[in-house]
């Protein structure tokens, strides 16, 4: 995904809009449920009521829509490991920077406010 997310915040209505979203990544940690997955992708999302919109965003794995619908970062982030995604990939993913560049502004010091 190319675009960039500028900020997120997960309140109270976004928490609730993606409880099932949160719920199914959450029960990623056990291993016969990640087998049970990647065995079926689209079944498996419909056993957790996830919206059309969620699901999609899930098979995609388009990250930011995911935090959009509601998804936490804590949770989703189950899915992307599950895909060998590390935590400084998603924050590229979110900053519009590729892995590498993302890793780089980091090791500058981050984002500067001010």
């Amino acid at each position: 995904m190319s675009r960039a997310k500028d900020d997120y915040v997960l309140d109270l209505r976004q928490s609730r809009r993606g409880y099932a979203l949160n719920r199914m990544c959450g029960s990623f940690q056990h291993a016969a449920n990640r087998e049970r997955f990647f065995a079926d992708e689209a079944a498996y999302c419909d056993e957790f009521g996830l919206t059309g919109e969620q699901k999609a965003a899930v098979l995609q794995r388009d990250w930011i829509a995911m935090q959009d619908l509601g998804g936490s970062i804590f949770y989703t982030f189950k899915l992307a490991m599950m895909d060998r995604m590390s935590m400084q990939d998603l924050g590229g993913v979110f900053t519009g920077m590729s892995t590498e560049e993302f890793v780089a502004a980091m090791r500058a010091g981050g984002r500067k406010f001010g």
